[in-house]
């Protein structure tokens, strides 16, 4: 297991968050507010930083077009190449198959029965043509277990919650629930997670 610091940031806002729709893995773009949130985290990361300036990072982001332009806006404020930075698949966002698009209110109107099951066991259940938290934490894991350098990742609320989970940080039964924020630098190091506002 790696002993690096992660420096996580989860990609800025999109419409679709603010209308509370299961992006999964649609690759939805972030909105201006979004944009202002990939700068406030970018001077949050770069206070950080300065902290360690014998500290060389690799930067990585989730395939998604919100997590690459969010990495971009934050390598151009820190004065960096913008398209510096490697894309890794095992980062993106857990998948949640037919129910990309829809919000919850439109799904307990359509589906109720498999929106009960998902409330029972959030961290294991898997709408249909998706996969589960549970299964989507273990390709986070592998992931995590390749880095050989202090990183700086840009990807999505749920690989964090998997993450925490696969590291011990957290439990399963809590991390589906945990709000992760935008405009915010979690860091990861001795198997302990800061959030950084």
């Amino acid at each position: 297991m790696t002993c690096r610091s992660l420096y996580y940031i989860r990609h800025g806002e999109t419409d679709w968050n603010t209308q509370g729709r299961l992006q999964g893995q649609r690759d939805i773009p972030i909105n201006a507010n979004g944009r202002a949130q990939a700068r406030a985290a970018a001077e949050i990361l770069r206070d950080l930083i300065t902290r360690e300036p014998q500290m060389t990072l690799d930067y990585v982001a989730s395939p998604l077009s919100r997590a690459r332009e969010t990495m971009e806006i934050i390598r151009t404020s820190l004065c960096l190449d913008a398209k510096g930075y490697r894309v890794d698949e095992r980062i993106a966002e857990v998948s949640f198959g037919e129910w990309e698009g829809f919000t919850l209110d439109e799904l307990r109107r359509s589906v109720p029965d498999a929106v009960v099951a998902r409330e029972r066991d959030k961290w294991r259940f898997a709408p249909p043509g998706a996969e589960s938290y549970a299964t989507m934490s273990l390709r986070v894991r592998r992931w995590y277990e390749t880095l050989i350098s202090d990183t700086v990742a840009v990807a999505h609320g749920g690989v964090l919650r998997g993450l925490i989970v696969q590291l011990g940080i957290g439990p399963a039964e809590e991390a589906p629930f945990l709000d992760i924020g935008q405009g915010v630098v979690y860091v990861i190091r001795d198997g302990t997670l800061s959030r950084y506002a």
